[in-house]
């Protein structure tokens, strides 16, 4: 027996209730309307937004050349239990130390991994415990994915506002972050940050659409660049931006 056609007012409502499980409950345009056409006023065209494939929050000429170490040492952490552990403990991550560190989150081979810049500021035992979490498990829950099936991880340890990602990154961390993400072997990646690339090992102004075009020794998983968290909660119409590009990846992906 065949299953009965949904009305059209029934696959409306399920649309809009999808939408609104997302946290997007208002309509955005990102073009520029004349409002006062007609009238002697002059318009100025709207700031082009910010575009998520921006390398860093810093051009290569602002930042200060410094050493690179090797992070991970002569004997790199061979699995994710073991990766927990050397975030976690060891002292040259970052400039305060190992106290406060928050630990990433999830299984091997998630169907996703979410990978952000930093903790949120008030982030204690759990990564992302507040409003970016809470929009960030929206969002999820509008993609129909568990909590099991997402790797929750942040490229640097601890909360750290107006990061110099590419400083960072050049002192030896991008390495770090590629291997945590070698080891939890997501299915596919999205990376949420405007600052975020120089950490993931990429140093073109060109945003890569997989990890194979960062570092060819990686496997061919795919990637998507957006904007933060933070960004999203301030610039409402961003996340309607979020899911545009977010449904025409997976349909390509």
């Amino acid at each position: 027996m065949n299953a009965p056609t949904p009305s059209l007012t029934s696959e409306m409502e399920a649309a809009l209730a999808w939408w609104q499980l997302a946290g997007v409950d208002h309509d955005y345009h990102e073009d520029v309307t004349d409002w006062l056409a007609g009238t002697d006023a002059a318009v100025q065209p709207a700031p082009a937004p910010s575009q998520p494939d921006a390398p860093s929050q810093h051009s290569p000429a602002e930042t200060t050349k410094v050493e690179r170490t090797n992070l991970l040492g002569d004997n790199p952490p061979a699995d994710l239990a073991a990766f927990r552990q050397f975030w976690l403990e060891v002292p040259g991550l970052d400039a305060i130390g190992p106290r406060g560190r928050i630990a990433p989150r999830g299984e091997r081979g998630a169907d996703l991994m979410v990978l952000v810049i930093d903790p949120e500021e008030r982030d204690r035992e759990h990564l992302l415990s507040g409003p970016q979490g809470q929009l960030l498990a929206r969002i999820l829950s509008a993609m129909g994915l568990s909590e099991e099936q997402v790797y929750l991880a942040s490229a640097l340890p601890r909360h750290t506002p107006m990061a110099d990602t590419d400083a960072i990154a050049a002192a030896g961390l991008d390495a770090v972050v590629v291997h945590h993400i070698t080891l939890a072997a997501p299915k596919r990646i999205l990376a949420l940050g405007s600052g975020i690339l120089p950490l993931l090992g990429h140093t073109s102004t060109k945003a890569p659409s997989s990890l194979a075009q960062i570092n060819q020794s990686l496997p061919d998983t795919p990637l998507m660049l957006t904007e933060g968290l933070d960004a999203m909660m301030t610039m409402p119409r961003l996340k309607a931006r979020f899911w545009r590009n977010w449904m025409a990846w997976t349909a390509q992906s």
